[in-house]
């Protein structure tokens, strides 16, 4: 018997744990999972990344990362933690009716997608941690249309088509306190677009809209403080994408961008040319909205296309978003420190009178929805990060030339 004995314990050790001695739930899809990225890869080696963006505990990510080690090898595919020239960047997330595994296998400048699709099952699981409900405030209402908006420490100052106008308070609402026109000495397009972002000193702004730049600073003076904004013709490239950087992570801040890029703008067209400076590391197509997005191994480019396409620009290489198929033309980043702590807010698709947004994960190159629709009381005609990316703003045009600016936060649930 002690020998019987001995012989089990030994064997034991040398076998160490196996895919049977792991709790079921993960080995059937990390079975599939293995499976499409050796067809993709084939046999080799490759370093192996997995990212959990869903409420699969902790301590449950070394088992699946077992499984998926053990599954590879016996297709051929060693996942190696030294340094290759292949990568398989594996994906957790889920959303409210399954969980979704997506693995970015990465040969060279090739980049391929599988996915697997998990059911959560009969079980009760706990909530999905990115899940998060958003807020809105309304700001400013008026009937004038309003392209561009920033708010100051004592001030608000709004790009219209034709005017800046600075708003201070009074009576316990924004009132419009100075406005100074801009000067365009050529058409503007159909519909008119802008930016307006806060200088480096915080005193001041800089805006841009169709072939004009404008520029405002603070002057301190008694019994009110006092503006002072000059225009001139430009062709200088926009500020775009949000602020400059922002938290990827409960653990990880990496930067957005460390110099805020910047886009040259085709006003005859209404849209961005693609060029953008500094170089993003990709080459873009023509588009109408950008958002810098962290990624786990440094920033990506989301971009909106003419063409009415979602991709994302990473690793040199411009990848396609699924589903955002409903997606509108504007979305813009927020950092909410929900989930992965940084979700995409989307205006709906086509000329609804009554427009909602919502959030969504992006998980590799899956949109996945973070939240419920929020309501809006009109069309969404602009969507931009706040400069410390905490909130975006959206313009909303309702009936009878009602223009609301709201200021839209996210409540972690």
């Amino acid at each position: 018997m002690k020998l019987v004995w001995l012989i089990a314990v030994i064997a034991s050790v040398l076998v160490g744990p196996t895919a049977s001695a792991v709790p079921g739930p993960w080995e059937q899809p990390a079975a599939n999972l293995a499976e499409q990225i050796a067809e993709i890869l084939g046999p080799g080696q490759a370093r192996l990344t997995i990212q959990n963006l869903s409420t699969i505990p902790t301590d449950q990510i070394p088992v699946v990362r077992l499984l998926l080690e053990q599954d590879l090898k016996t297709r051929g595919v060693a996942a190696s933690g030294a340094e290759s020239a292949n990568t398989i960047r594996v994906t957790l997330s889920e959303n409210v009716r399954e969980r979704l595994w997506v693995a970015e296998v990465v040969e060279g400048n090739q980049s391929r997608v599988a996915m697997v699709r998990v059911d959560r099952g009969t079980a009760q699981q706990a909530q999905q941690t990115s899940d998060l409900t958003l807020r809105k405030q309304t700001i400013l209402i008026t009937s004038e249309a309003v392209l561009a908006m920033l708010e100051t420490q004592d001030n608000l100052v709004a790009v219209e088509p034709e005017e800046i106008v600075v708003y201070s308070r009074a009576a316990g609402a924004w009132q419009a306190r100075k406005r100074i026109a801009i000067g365009q000495k050529k058409p503007l397009p159909r519909d008119p677009r802008a930016v307006i972002v806060p200088s480096p000193d915080g005193d001041g702004f800089s805006s841009f809209l169709a072939g004009m730049s404008c520029s405002g600073s603070y002057r301190p003076a008694q019994p009110e403080g006092e503006w002072t904004v000059h225009c001139t013709e430009s062709d200088d490239p926009w500020s775009i994408g949000g602020p400059s950087s922002g938290p990827a992570s409960a653990a990880a801040a990496p930067a957005i961008a460390a110099v805020p890029p910047k886009a040259f703008y085709n006003a005859a067209r209404n849209y961005f040319t693609g060029m953008v400076v500094p170089d993003p590391g990709v080459e873009l197509p023509p588009f109408y909205t950008a958002a810098s997005i962290p990624r786990s191994d440094g920033a990506g480019w989301l971009i909106g296309g003419i063409d009415g396409k979602i991709q994302v620009g990473e690793n040199g290489a411009l990848k396609p978003i699924a589903g955002a198929r409903d997606w509108g033309s504007d979305f813009a980043a927020l950092h909410t420190g929900c989930g992965a702590g940084t979700q995409i807010v989307v205006s709906g698709s086509g000329a609804a009178a009554n427009d909602s947004l919502r959030a969504f994960d992006l998980p590799a190159q899956e949109a996945i929805p973070a939240s419920a629709p929020l309501a809006m009381d009109g069309t969404v005609a602009a969507l931009w990060t706040a400069p410390d990316g905490k909130s975006v703003f959206a313009v909303v045009r309702g009936a009878d030339n009602r223009n609301e600016v709201d200021r839209v936060t996210a409540l972690c649930n």
